[in-house]
């Protein structure tokens, strides 16, 4: 490799503080284009890393939304189903890929995969662990036994379908209710007062959580486990800076030119999970296994639709089980919608682009609702850990991601494809993206005074609190009983929730106990990724703020003609930056990592490398 000067093109910088710079240009000045984009910089041939980036965030996605099924099917009463449980599968990847892309498109704007957190999987479980149990009858003093009818009467496939009928009505309930408050504007009302002392709670409950499920997941072979989880923290870290030339993509007209990338870190999801899931083949280690009650035939080819099996069923506990999912929901995605525009580099997300997300997240909601699906969708957690791992993010990628869904969710053969997917696979993909998050929550801490008793005790009790309710409710010798079935498993769902529950004390304690606004760590208004050269560029930072939030053109027209109720999801004429004619369109498949107008310093910077 020659020693000629190099000239880093950054995806993002994790370590750095200093604020992203544009990509320097290619081509000359008059022949550079005018989007910031480093997938137009390069042209078509940037399409096949942009895949292989959105094949390593769906297998992420995958795995969430295999193991939030797994668990919730398991959880249910013996019984069967009357249907394939690889149509639930379709039809929850087609509602992903539909939120996802409207998301990214005129949401939040923020390339986020929206996926069945976990905050919809707990109301599920309390939702249907509190049926009755099924009445056996046995004679004599013969064992308990319990044979699946497949009848179109039997009592054990009816209790499934009931279950699960009642789980979509509760979620389309919290869609609606979700679609609801974002229309209403209160999570942009509620946004501003979430700072670092809300956040990061937020963020290290996100990551605690779990680990539950992870560690169940990987009891199934701890030695693939433990593979997995060792080659995804040596390919993104300890070989994260390694550049490997980009020859096979290199356009033609730029012969001259050498492309290097960061290869092992980009793929530090595909390439372990390609190794672990070939090993697992050769030792013939057992797979998924949705229910094996249920019939196994599955098309494949289907056209998700409403009422395909049944309409959804609402009912008192559905609707209590519904709220529970939005206000868990709601919370666990404005903490995405913080950190994905921290580790980007962006200014937070304004009111309206929080408002405009969590409506068309509760959109995403209910359309799996009404397909049947038992899970939500919400953005995802371990995908935004995962563009902490790539240090990189791009919306085309997440429309990538979102078309990959929704023809997955039209083959339900394909989709049951998926289940052969290893458990350990499952565990070990869930526990890094989850660890990055918990780290991420961590390196928030330090935006705050946190050497101040007051904020010592907002982040010690949030975290304690998050954590003891759950588990005190999950071991307590008698259930929480009211009296009145609905609002048991209100409370249920709710005192289950860890997110939710520090997100709630972390705002509560934030805003009624007394302290200045540097000691809150809000003195610049500014994430942490921006210096005090941008702090005192208020007009560039409400530029890139408006650049990167604000709706595209075409549909920013359309703002003056919606009624003046929803004018919250429009940028207000304050947001749009430039007085001559507001922010530039960076095109629907622009990179969201643009910057100011000053290069940094090449060594502070990784990144692809040009020479």
């Amino acid at each position: 490799m020659n020693r000629s000067p190099l000239h880093p093109i950054p995806l993002l910088s994790m370590g750095s503080q200093n604020a992203l710079a544009p990509l320097p240009p290619l081509l000359p000045v008059s022949q550079s284009p005018s989007s910031h984009s480093w997938a137009f910089r390069w042209g078509p041939p940037i399409w096949g890393l942009s895949c292989l980036l959105a094949l390593q965030h769906f297998l992420v996605l995958a795995s969430l939304l295999c193991a939030s099924h797994l668990l919730l099917f398991h959880s249910l009463s013996p019984g069967g189903l009357s249907y394939s449980p690889a149509l639930l599968l379709a039809s929850s990847f087609f509602s992903c890929g539909v939120s996802t892309i409207l998301q990214t498109w005129i949401g939040s704007r923020l390339p986020l995969v929206q996926a069945p957190s976990f905050e919809f999987l707990i109301p599920a479980l309390v939702l249907t662990t509190q049926k009755l149990p099924l009445a056996i009858h046995t004679p004599g003093n013969t064992s308990l036994s319990l044979h699946l009818c497949r009848l179109p009467g039997c009592h054990g496939l009816e209790l499934w379908n009931t279950s699960l009928r009642e789980v979509s009505g509760a979620v389309f309930v919290s869609g609606l209710l979700q679609g609801t408050l974002g229309l209403l504007g209160a999570p942009g009302r509620v946004f501003p007062y979430c700072g670092p002392l809300v956040l990061a709670p937020s963020l290290v409950v996100a990551g605690l959580s779990v680990h539950r499920e992870v560690a169940q997941f990987c009891s199934a072979h701890w030695g693939l486990a433990l593979l997995l989880i060792l080659i995804m923290v040596v390919c993104s870290q300890h070989l994260g800076s390694c550049q490997v030339p980009l020859w096979p993509w290199r356009p033609a007209s730029a012969s001259s030119t050498h492309i290097h990338i960061p290869a092992f870190r980009l793929l530090s999801v595909l390439l372990p999970v390609a190794c672990v899931w070939i090993i697992s083949a050769f030792l013939d280690l057992s797979t998924l296994s949705l229910k094996p009650s249920a019939p196994t035939e599955a098309p494949w080819f289907w056209l998700p639709h409403p009422g395909e099996w049944d309409w959804p069923l609402l009912t008192p506990r559905a609707l209590a089980a519904g709220i529970s999912m939005a206000l868990a929901a709601s919370t666990s995605s404005l903490g995405c919608y913080a950190l994905c525009g921290q580790l980007l580099h962006l200014p937070p997300p304004p009111p309206h682009a929080c408002s405009r997300g969590l409506s068309l997240e509760g959109l995403g909601s209910m359309l799996a609702g009404l397909l049947g699906s038992p899970m939500g969708t919400a953005s995802s957690f371990p995908n935004v850990g995962t563009v902490s791992l790539f240090k990189a993010g791009s919306r085309q990628v997440a429309y990538i991601v979102g078309l990959l869904c929704m023809g997955l969710g039209l083959s339900p053969g394909l989709a049951q494809l998926l289940t052969t997917i290893p458990l350990p696979v499952l565990g070990g993909v869930l526990g890094v993206t989850q660890a990055v998050v918990l780290s991420a929550g961590f390196s928030s801490f330090h935006l705050a005074d946190i050497d101040s008793g007051r904020n010592v005790f907002i982040v010690g009790f949030s975290i304690f609190m998050a954590l003891l309710l759950p588990r005190w409710l999950r071991e307590a010798p008698v259930l929480l009983n009211t009296g009145w079935s609905p609002l048991d498993v209100l409370l249920r769902s709710l005192l289950a929730e860890p997110i939710f529950l520090a997100g709630l004390l972390g705002f509560l304690l934030e805003n009624t106990i007394s302290g200045t606004r540097l000691e809150r760590g809000l003195s610049q208004g500014l994430p942490t990724s921006f210096t005090a050269r941008e702090a005192g560029m208020p007009q560039k930072y409400r530029e890139k703020a408006a650049q990167e939030y604000g709706l595209p053109f075409t549909i920013q027209n359309l703002c003056s003609c919606i009624p003046p109720f929803l004018r919250c999801l429009c940028p207000m004429p304050e947001d749009l930056g430039d007085e001559e004619g507001g922010p530039t369109e960076p095109g629907e498949a622009a990179d969201l990592l643009p910057g100011f107008e000053e290069p940094p310093p090449a060594s502070s910077r990784e990144g692809i490398r040009v020479q």
